[in-house]
């Protein structure tokens, strides 16, 4: 949560601009509301930063009035489904938490072992299934905030209020102006490859994080943390390496990077899926220079007056802009800087030599 202090003359305004949030536990609704009115009685204006979809969408509507469970609980729960996640057991333990109460258990991501024991735990709880419980967000919805369809003409308008204007000024907790930075498909893959190879530079890169989570006795996809898109194939790929005796070929490196990138491809894929259903966001060209960004939202909340037109140079479609750019996507092959040539990764193979027998 940061006090906007650097864009002049905002803490005189009545408005309060929220700018994507980012929180990292679970107690970051109330975390965050509180240091949002400490900012506001302060007399200055907060902005909440970052691109965790779920938590935004509770900063803004509201958390969801689901009940907690004790720790008796949770450690009941825990003991029921710990033998069935060690074997892999998923559909076991989903017909479990659908005989509890909650038919739709059978309609999670397959592994999705954190919500089934959050299903479980509500049951346990209050006797009723996760979807007996008011969610904020989607009463918003009912009221129409997504009325616009998302493949209508003018749903990448980009004119803030059309869908939200009386819901934001009347019925949220504050006057939200909410902004989604992003570059165009191809440029923001390119990127997201590029990063994944730095990431794999140096002596403390993602490899030296995973050899060090796994001589903690951490198992790939066993917990948050090695769940997370990067350790867990890192893991994987140096647990192979441990089987082999500390040996690796180019080639599967070169499968494991594959695998990295692709992951976190798709996880920003998925992303952006989730803030084009958003419909209270901007879209704004995150490739334009920081200083013409930050300047059109100074300007914004300033002249506010209920709703917004973002000027052309920095407007970014929600959707797929043309045939030849949906093309090309399809087409992307990644190309990378770093690790180009089977020689390039030796350094790499070595290391692994050194410290993964």
């Amino acid at each position: 949560m940061l006090d906007l202090q650097s864009l002049p003359q905002m803490k005189e305004r009545r408005y309060h601009i929220i700018w994507l949030t980012y929180c990292t536990h679970l107690k970051f609704f109330e975390d965050a509301r509180q240091a949002t009115r400490c900012i506001l009685d302060n007399g200055r204006v907060p902005i909440v930063v970052g691109g965790t979809g779920l938590y935004l969408r509770w900063f803004i509507y509201g958390k969801p009035d689901v009940p907690k469970a004790s720790p008796v609980i949770t450690s009941e729960v825990n003991q029921e489904l710990a033998e069935l996640q060690r074997n892999e057991d998923w559909d076991t333990a989903v017909q479990l938490v659908v005989k509890a109460g909650d038919s739709k258990a059978q309609f999670l991501a397959a592994n999705d072992w954190y919500r089934l024991r959050r299903s479980l735990e509500i049951i346990k709880s209050s006797g009723s299934p996760p979807s007996a419980f008011r969610v904020p967000y989607d009463s918003f919805r009912e009221q129409g905030e997504c009325s616009v369809t998302e493949d209508s003409e003018s749903s990448d308008m980009n004119t803030y209020g059309d869908g939200m204007e009386e819901t934001s000024s009347s019925e949220l907790d504050y006057e939200f102006m909410c902004f989604f930075l992003s570059s165009h498909r191809l440029d923001l893959y390119k990127s997201i490859d590029y990063r994944c190879e730095d990431m794999l530079l140096g002596r403390d890169g993602i490899l030296s994080e995973a050899q060090w989570l796994l001589d903690a006795g951490l198992h790939p996809n066993s917990n948050s943390a090695t769940k997370a898109i990067g350790y867990r194939q890192a893991m994987e790929y140096l647990q192979r390496c441990r089987e082999q005796g500390g040996q690796s070929s180019a080639a599967e490196f070169y499968k494991f990077l594959f695998e990295f990138q692709k992951a976190s491809r798709n996880f920003a894929k998925r992303q952006l899926t989730w803030f084009r259903n958003e419909k209270i966001y901007q879209w704004l060209d995150g490739s334009k220079p920081l200083e013409t960004i930050l300047s059109f939202i100074n300007g914004a909340y300033h002249d506010w007056n209920g709703s917004l037109r973002v000027p052309e140079h920095l407007r970014m479609s929600r959707a797929i802009s043309n045939r030849r750019e949906e093309t090309q996507i399809k087409s992307y092959r990644t190309r990378n800087r770093h690790f180009v040539k089977g020689e390039d990764c030796s350094h790499i193979l070595n290391w692994i030599s050194k410290t993964q027998r």
